[in-house]
This record gives structure tokens, C-alpha cells and sequence, in this order.
């Protein structure tokens, strides 16, 4: 099971080794293939005078500082394609924000690095049509179909985020789950599914639907789940509503994985 977690975004070197310390547990589970996860530029902030993050010079030496100590692989999003070479250099995983996911450039840009590329559904786009976007990754690759084992053989995923009707809130079809998953590994964003968009100049959101929902992602089939942790969400500098608390992250995935092996 693939499993991604970590801060929204970097706040400081201090917080996100402190959040990483508390994931090595899961870097340590056999059953777990573990990915840390960091913004270092949280590049669509509702506000302007919103904290976007220490920018990507010094996100990547946060990065490599988390690398030496605890061996994680690493991932985080790119906005723009001069970012994707200097993020290549250091992360493993390069994320296509959802709001991006239909750029050309930056996904032919990811696409040629050696990094997997993680494309987040848009909450705009009908999922069959995630297909396209994966294709612009594989067929920079060297790939003319978009099938579930090319993507996995050639570094490609899928992640669920939940879809928006303008109405302040996010809704997840569980369909998209196994319609996208023919095109490529899907990984589930527990925790932006729950945002809520438009609260007052910020986004909000409810992270007591969390649990349900993520659980309902493992019954439906999905290779991996995404959460955005913090030892004090309320504190967060970013997306902290939305955001699991460390310390019941365990019990979360602890049902998650009992539910996978049933479902098997």
C-alpha cells in the first residue's frame, strides 16, 4: 500500500522534522511503500497575505536534511516547469497540483525527469478524461497507451481529491475510484476531499469526515491514500481543518489496511 503524508506545507525545519519523526513508524512498516510529503510553495492560496511556504531553494535543502536523516522518499508539488528540474534533483515524486493537471508543459516537463509524476484529478475534470493527462506522461516516456500496468511500470499515478460544483464544498464520486484506476494507480487524498472551498476568504474544511471517507476508498479498491498531518492542525499555517492529527493517524490506517485485506 502506498502511503503519503506529511505537513501541507513546510512551516519550518524544526516543524517538519518533528512530523517527520513522528511517520517513521510507517517508513518502517514492510506492508507500507512510505512517501513524505511537503509544499515547499503553496502557489494557489486563496489570499495573497496567506503563508505560502520557504520557496524551492530552501524546500529542497528542508528536503535533503529529511532524506539524510530518516532515508524517506520524498514528494511535492511543482506550479511551474522551471521548478521541476531543481525538485528532480532531490525528490522522488513530483505532484501535478489539481488545478494544473491539464498543463501540458509541466506534465511533458515531469514527465522527463526519472521521478514518478503524480497527477491530482482536477476538481473540474470528469475522471475518464485523466486519462489524456496520463497519456502526455507516458507518451513522453516512450508509452502509446494508458493502462493501468503501463503507468505503474512507467512511474505514473492517479489521485482522487473530490470534485467541486461551486457550491462551497467537495463531493467524492466513489466510481471515479475504479474508473481512473484503468488508466493508472490511484491514490486517495483523504484529506482535500473534505476541504471546503470559499469560507471567507480561505478555504475550509471538516476533518471529522476523514475517517469515513478514506475507509470508504479502501472498500472500493485503490493502491494508496494521502494525508496531510500536523501535531496541532489547528495551529497550521495551511489547510490545518482538513488535516489528520498525528496521533490518530495510526488508528486510521490501521483500519484501512484490515478493510484492504478483506476486499483483496
Amino acid at each position: 500500500m502506498i502511503l503519503i503524508a506529511g505537513p501541507c506545507v513546510m512551516e519550518s525545519e524544526e516543524s517538519v522534522m518533528r512530523i517527520a519523526e513522528a511517520l517513521k513508524k510507517y517508513d518502517e512498516d514492510e506492508s507500507i511503500d512510505f512517501y513524505f510529503k511537503a509544499s515547499f510553495d503553496k502557489a494557489n492560496r486563496t489570499s495573497l497575505e496567506s503563508y505560502r511556504g520557504p520557496g524551492l531553494d530552501e524546500g529542497m535543502r528542508i528536503f535533503e536534511a529529511v532524506k539524510k536523516e530518516f532515508g524517506y522518499k520524498v514528494l511535492t508539488d511543482v506550479h511551474e516547469t522551471s521548478q521541476v528540474p531543481v525538485a528532480a534533483e532531490t525528490v522522488d515524486v513530483l505532484q501535478i497540483p489539481a488545478f494544473l493537471c491539464r498543463q501540458t508543459d509541466l506534465l511533458v516537463a515531469a514527465a522527463k525527469t526519472e521521478c514518478i509524476v503524480n497527477i491530482k484529478k482536477g476538481q473540474f475534470m470528469v475522471p475518464a478524461d485523466m486519462q489524456y493527462s496520463v497519456l502526455k506522461v507516458l507518451k513522453t516516456r516512450g508509452f502509446d497507451a494508458a493502462d493501468y500496468e503501463t503507468s505503474k511500470k512507467a512511474g505514473v499515478w492517479l489521485t482522487e481529491r473530490g470534485s467541486t460544483f461551486g457550491y462551497g464544498n467537495l463531493v467524492v464520486d466513489m466510481r471515479a475510484l475504479p474508473i481512473m484506476r484503468k488508466y493508472a494507480p490511484v491514490v486517495f487524498d483523504a484529506t482535500h476531499s473534505v476541504q471546503m472551498p470559499g469560507q471567507g476568504g480561505k478555504t475550509g474544511g471538516d476533518s471529522s469526515f476523514v475517517p469515513y471517507l478514506a475507509r470508504a476508498a479502501a472498500a472500493a479498491g485503490v493502491d494508496g491514500f494521502f494525508f496531510e498531518t500536523h501535531f496541532d492542525p489547528a495551529a497550521a499555517l495551511s489547510d490545518g481543518p482538513n488535516m489528520v492529527r498525528l496521533e490518530t493517524l495510526e488508528t486510521l490506517i490501521g483500519q484501512i489496511k484490515a478493510i484492504r485485506e478483506i476486499v483483496a
